[in-house]
Parts: C-alpha cells; sequence; structure tokens
C-alpha cells in the first residue's frame, strides 16, 4: 500500500530503471529519459524515452481491500486499488535510431517486470512499504485513445508507442477509521406510540 505520491514514485521509477540500464556505446547519439505530460510533446526530445502517464482507472479486481493497520492496531480506511496506464515513447530523429531505441526499451521492460520498493522508493523515499513491489506488464493502447494521443501532438514527428501498465497499485488512506465502543444493548420498543 503506497501513498498518494505512487503515481510519480512509479514513473520516477521506471525513469531510473532506464538511466541505470543506458550505455552511451550502445547508440550512435546520447538519449534523454523524461516524465512528460502533454505539453511536452509540442517540443519533444531529439532521441530518447519519454514517459507518458496517460489515463487512470479503478481496478475492479479488489472489491474494497482492507485499510493499513498503524503501528498501534488503529485501522484506516480502505485502499484504491488503481491501474496506470502509461506510454513509453521512443524518440529519434531517424528511423534506425527510433528503433533501435524502441527495441532496447522492449528488452528493458521485459527484464525488469516487477519495480521492487528500493527502486520506488529511490527518488523520494517512503512511498512505499520496503516488502511492496509494483509490476508493470505490456498493455494495449485502444485505436481512439490513439487518436487522441496523435491530436495533442504538434509536431509531425511521431514517437514509437509503448504501452504499459501499472496493475492494482493500492493508495492508502492517511484517515483513521473511528473507533467507537461495541454495542452493549439495543431497545425496540414495539406498539408504543411516539411522544
Amino acid at each position: 500500500m503506497a501513498t498518494y505520491r505512487a503515481l510519480i514514485g512509479i514513473s520516477e521509477a521506471i525513469l531510473a530503471l532506464l538511466r541505470m540500464r543506458y550505455d552511451p556505446a550502445d547508440f550512435a547519439n546520447d538519449l534523454d529519459f523524461a516524465i512528460y505530460t502533454a505539453e511536452n510533446f509540442r517540443s519533444p526530445m531529439n532521441a530518447g524515452v519519454s514517459i507518458f502517464l496517460y489515463r487512470i482507472l479503478h481496478n475492479g479486481t479488489y472489491r474494497a481491500p482492507a485499510g493499513r493497520i498503524g503501528n498501534n492496531g488503529e485501522r484506516f480506511r480502505t485502499d484504491v486499488p488503481v491501474d496506470c496506464l502509461y506510454l513509453l515513447c521512443a524518440w529519434g530523429r531517424q528511423a534506425s535510431l527510433q528503433q533501435a531505441v524502441a527495441g532496447w526499451l522492449l528488452r528493458i521492460m521485459e527484464d525488469h517486470p516487477i519495480l521492487p520498493a528500493g527502486l520506488l522508493n529511490a527518488v523520494t523515499p517512503g512511498i512505499f512499504a520496503a516488502d511492496e513491489a509494483v509490476e508493470l506488464t505490456p498493455g494495449d493502447l485502444p485505436t481512439e485513445d490513439m487518436l487522441r494521443f496523435w491530436e495533442i501532438l504538434d509536431t509531425h514527428r511521431l514517437p514509437i508507442l509503448l504501452p504499459y501498465v501499472a496493475r492494482a497499485v493500492r493508495i492508502e488512506s492517511e484517515l483513521q477509521l473511528s473507533t467507537a465502543e461495541l454495542v452493549q444493548e439495543r431497545l425496540f420498543n414495539l406498539g408504543i406510540e411516539a411522544e
């Protein structure tokens, strides 16, 4: 169960993983790595990988995951399980470079489908518990979403889009459940008119 900063933690973990595995000798160009918003696509990088979180969906697998139990035994409100849909975009000025970046990116993501807590907490500590991990799986980009994505591109350069999903990321609540005494007695006044 992660804090509300889980989404940026996942994006930064992907970025850190790519930077760790990048060897400039593999490419004839330097590669950039960045987390993008829609505005960044107006003037994209020359070569590299951008990470774009384009959709967040409630995960229907977990109905209402119980909240965490604190150090003193207090229970917190239920978690919110979400699926985070990412577009990893391979950029390059030449087709050969762009396709090489895309192939390299596919290999890195296949080799590291699980992001451990150490990597998830590398940039901002304390987002994920020490025993947590996030699984990244290849996703699907529906045609409608792809067309909307192309609409925001204000350039003639199109990246190679690689969709990935971080499944069932559980965002925990910081609100405790109210604790009241157990019901000891109930009074039912049947047949008595209310005053």
